[in-house]
């Protein structure tokens, strides 16, 4: 019966993680991707976990995106933060230089790297996000990435990521066509979401990894988060 719901996750093949694909292919996908995270929900889902936090930092702050893409929704949450009084320092990571380029013409700071091997010391960053990456890699290499947040983060760790679900993949499959999507666009979309997580494989996998449990939200245009503080507390707890 769950299946009807939540079909059984799949690894699939996106296109856009091939090594040699074209960088013009690569930004014209990523600007689609862009739209359908404000338009459906990715950039909400963040910047709701970014607004919850806000309170506990000062007038200035550090952000460091894992996975950044174009840094769309970095420079949304540094958006958010200004009208809450805190000035966030954008930092962002991705391991295509293209998408490294990207993103730090609109935040100012980018890096390319390995999101399993931060090039950033312990506690160095205040706020550290990872959205709609981790749904790329298999559950080994997806536990070092979890462990390299956790490392480097100081106040929050926010995951958040695709909730798998046959509605989303016909919604997003039907969708791209009156948005103009490329159809690699509207390929890689639809295995990204059957690559998602529910709810409580996400805390399975983040609690496995790191030794603590998540706070876990189902967001809106199916969505998934996964919060917690680094090194604070243990599994089961709240």
């Amino acid at each position: 019966m769950a299946t009807l719901i939540t079909p059984p996750r799949r690894r699939g093949v996106e296109y856009l993680d091939a090594p040699d694909v074209d960088p013009r292919l690569v930004r014209r996908s990523l600007a689609d991707v862009a739209l359908a995270n404000t338009l459906f929900g990715g950039t909400r889902a963040v910047l709701l976990e970014i607004e919850a936090v806000l309170p506990e930092l000062g007038p200035a702050a550090t952000l460091l995106d894992v996975g950044s893409g174009v840094g769309d929704i970095a420079a949304r949450g540094r958006q958010l933060a200004r009208t809450h009084g805190t000035e966030l320092s954008l930092l962002t990571i991705d391991i295509a230089e293209t998408l490294a380029a990207a993103s730090r013409a609109r935040t100012g700071n980018a890096v390319r790297g390995d999101a399993t091997a931060l090039p950033f010391a312990d506690r160095s960053v205040d706020l550290v996000m990872c959205s709609q990456t981790l749904h790329h890699f298999d559950d080994t290499t997806a536990s070092s990435v979890l462990r390299e947040l956790d490392r480097v983060a100081r106040v929050r760790v926010i995951v958040s990521d695709l909730r798998r679900s046959w509605l989303a993949a016909a919604g997003l499959w039907m969708a791209s066509f009156p948005l103009g999507f490329h159809p690699v666009s509207r390929h890689d979309g639809v295995v990204s979401i059957m690559r998602g997580y529910a709810g409580d494989e996400l805390r399975r996998l983040i609690t496995a990894s790191i030794g603590r449990a998540p706070d876990v939200r189902r967001r809106m245009g199916w969505r998934v988060t996964a919060t917690w503080r680094p090194g604070t507390r243990k599994p089961g707890t709240s």
